[in-house]
């Protein structure tokens, strides 16, 4: 049997989900397969009362995650705002798979997404055959959604053209979609709502109308607050991505770990960690998510070209990779940094060497 690459988080955590609602007598809203508070506590791990240990998925204010869960109870949607890399998509699929048992109902957001990935198409030869049909209609995410009493995730929604994101109003704010070439509508049933994440530094951003806006409830997802939430997220991250890669376990990692997010966390803050050194910041957002895949790049560096010990040559060129988006601007902060605040670091000389060797 094929093994997957990526299994839906709903399957990854079948059995945390099965252990919450084994023990969750709370109130749920019609068609939630777990309450309010066991959604909170799938997301943001604890010990259930019989003793089972659930993990955590964020790792950041409770307070963030209890506002989400307590907007989809409403008739409002839910709106995940932040910059690239603060676990956006991440949030959304948890709070799908612990909701509805089903996180696969997704509208990818992009420039060319059309009105019929949100709305509906057409199956043209069931078209030409009978005529406009139901059978006919090609259901989007949205509309599946709709009729099931679930929730739709529509990724990227400020990189959707305006016109297409304007589609969205008629859903939110009367709760049916019309399918006018049939004279027809598909009402939501109780469950439904939509998850839509969004950032405001990717190139083609288009801005949410005050119409769009005004359906959404809008939740920031921040940057890790400290040094040490950061490590631990990259830490858990790394591990559960290497165990799906098959990547092994290295012993030195957290020690790189940390390194890496401390480079991060200076370059993105725009002064170094004891504040006594201020350094210019480049044009990369140098997120979590991208510390994540530095440590999974360097790890298969190590396995397959090195010595099977994770070192500071191994995490050199991801860590170019990632700070160097313009390759004039940059590159001139990225060596600033590395001659005026890694040179001199005690214990970096070795990721001071690796690093000026790449650049």
């Amino acid at each position: 049997m094929t093994s997957v690459l990526r299994l839906h988080v709903e399957q990854q955590f079948h059995a945390e989900l099965e252990a919450i609602r084994a023990v969750d007598r709370r109130p749920r809203p019609e068609n939630w397969h777990l309450s309010p508070w066991g959604v909170c506590t799938y997301l943001l791990g604890g010990t259930l009362d019989n003793g089972f240990e659930v993990s955590a998925k964020y790792i950041g204010q409770r307070r963030l995650m209890e506002i989400a869960v307590a907007t989809l109870t409403t008739d409002r949607a839910l709106l995940l705002y932040g910059v690239p890399g603060t676990a956006k998509s991440w949030v959304s699929e948890h709070l799908a798979a612990a909701i509805c048992g089903d996180s696969t109902l997704v509208v990818q957001g992009t420039a060319g997404t059309s009105e019929e990935a949100m709305r509906y198409g057409w199956n043209y030869a069931q078209l030409l055959a009978k005529g406009p049909s139901r059978e006919a209609i090609v259901e989007s995410p949205l509309m599946r959604a709709m009729s099931r009493g679930k929730l739709c995730r529509i990724e990227e929604l400020t990189r959707i053209p305006a016109d297409v994101q304007d589609t969205l109003i008629t859903v939110l704010s009367e709760k049916h979609l019309p399918i006018a070439e049939l004279n027809e509508e598909v009402q939501a049933v109780r469950g439904f709502n939509v998850i839509a994440t969004a950032n405001n530094r990717d190139k083609g951003v288009n801005e949410l109308s005050s119409a769009l806006k005004r359906r959404f409830n809008t939740v920031i997802l921040p940057t890790p607050a400290t040094m040490e939430e950061e490590v631990t997220i990259v830490e858990k991250r790394v591990a559960d991505l290497g165990k799906a890669l098959q990547l092994p376990a290295e012993i030195n990692a957290l020690a790189e770990i940390k390194r890496v997010v401390t480079i991060f966390r200076e370059l993105r803050s725009g002064v170094t960690l004891d504040g006594k050194d201020k350094v210019k910041s480049p044009s990369a957002t140098l997120s979590t998510a991208e510390a994540i895949s530095v440590m999974n790049s360097g790890i298969s560096l190590a396995l397959h070209f090195g010595n099977g010990q994770l070192e500071a040559a191994d995490i050199a060129s991801g860590l170019l990779g990632a700070i160097v988006k313009d390759p004039v601007q940059d590159a001139l902060i990225w060596r600033e940094y590395l001659e005026t605040v890694v040179k001199e670091r005690d214990g970096w000389k070795d990721i001071y060497r690796a690093c000026r060797e790449m650049s």
